[in-house]
């Protein structure tokens, strides 16, 4: 599949006006919104399901989730605030099969992180990785509001939308989280450059996603 240039149009578009277009018929612009929303929506998966494979088939099922109920987006928030919503509750539906919300537990079980995969192994950066094994390692609900709020860099307030929750338990979970992590990480680290979507997994997801948005149509 050829991909729209982004300069031509990704720069140009509104997310509001790619949705309208695309509702018009111009299936091949959701295209646009995946690549312009892929880091975002991977990092708030990862946060929750912690395996690398799993966060794939789970962002592919968030983006068709969102193209089949496009026409529900209202614009009362922002699309990105909508589609990261989406890609949360599909996590939390493929862990917690009985519960599609984010709960406020302290009680969470402490996991050993996974092994690293072919992709985190490369890291040229000994502290990246002990970084993101040391945010896998926190309680769900922390994860999920220091990835989004630290790695992403999403506000207070557009976090609390995104999880489903208030400003104040946002601010709570992310000095708890601060907290769980060492001081030294925690100092000496730019938490925007873990946990990255490389292009050509950005591509991959792009095709299967365009796929089956086809076959659907």
């Amino acid at each position: 599949m050829t991909a729209i240039p982004e300069t031509s149009l990704g720069d140009t578009l509104t997310d509001a006006e790619i949705v309208r277009r695309v509702l018009a018929g111009e299936t091949s612009l959701f295209e646009l919104i995946m690549r312009r929303y892929n880091q975002r929506v991977y990092r708030s998966v990862r946060a929750i399901v912690r395996d690398e494979s799993d966060a794939e088939d789970v962002m592919q099922q968030a983006y068709v989730n969102a193209f089949a109920h496009l026409g529900q987006f209202a614009e009362r928030a922002a699309f990105s605030t909508w589609l990261t919503r989406i890609a949360i509750n599909e996590a939390l539906a493929r862990i917690r099969p009985r519960a599609l919300q984010l709960v406020d537990d302290d009680a969470l079980p402490e996991l050993e992180s996974p092994s690293p995969n072919p992709e985190e192994a490369a890291m040229t950066s000994e502290i990246k990785e002990v970084v993101e094994s040391e945010i896998s390692a926190l309680p769900e609900s922390y994860r999920s509001v220091f990835m989004l709020r630290e790695v992403e860099g999403l506000s207070t307030l557009e976090t609390a939308e995104c999880l489903g929750v208030s400003e104040d338990v946002v601010k709570t979970r992310l000095h708890r989280a601060r907290a769980m992590l060492r001081e030294k990480i925690y100092r000496r680290t730019s938490f925007g450059s873990v946990f990255t979507f490389g292009q050509s997994r950005c591509d991959r997801i792009v095709v299967n996603v365009m796929a089956r948005i086809v076959g659907r149509n």
